[in-house]
C-alpha cells in the first residue's frame, strides 16, 4: 500500500477500492471522490502512467496485475502514456470541491493534467 490512511476499510477492502478508483480515473480522465481518498489514489495512478511509460510486455502484465479492466491498461499503454512521455512525474491534479450534501464529508475531483 502507498498511504497510511485506513479509510474506515478493512485492507482488501480498501485494495479493491484503491484498484477500482485507479481504473475507472484511467477510463475516464476525471473521478469526483472524497478527498483522502483521492489523496490515496495519486501516487497509485502515477506510478500506473510511469509504467506506461516504459513499456514493455512486463510493465503491461504489472500494471494490468492491478487495472481491473483489459482495455483501461491498453488504453493506458497506447494512449495515455504517450500524452505524458515529456513529462517527469506529476500526471495528476486534486482539486478540492466542497462539502458532500449528506455527511458533510470533503469532496474532491482527481483528474489527469
Amino acid at each position: 500500500m502507498f498511504g497510511t490512511r485506513k479509510l474506515g476499510k478493512t485492507s482488501a477492502q480498501r485494495k479493491a477500492m484503491l484498484r477500482q478508483l485507479v481504473t475507472d480515473l484511467l477510463a475516464n480522465g476525471k473521478i469526483e471522490t472524497t478527498f483522502y481518498r483521492a489523496k490515496e489514489v495519486q501516487p497509485v495512478v502515477e506510478k500506473m502512467i510511469t509504467l506506461g511509460k516504459k513499456g514493455g510486455l512486463f510493465n503491461y502484465r504489472r500494471a494490468l496485475a492491478y487495472i481491473t479492466k483489459e482495455d483501461v491498461a491498453k488504453k493506458l499503454f497506447d494512449e495515455i502514456a504517450g500524452k505524458y512521455a515529456d513529462r517527469n512525474g506529476g500526471y495528476t491534479r486534486v482539486t478540492r470541491i466542497g462539502a458532500r450534501r449528506g455527511d458533510a464529508a470533503e469532496m474532491a475531483v482527481i483528474e489527469l493534467v
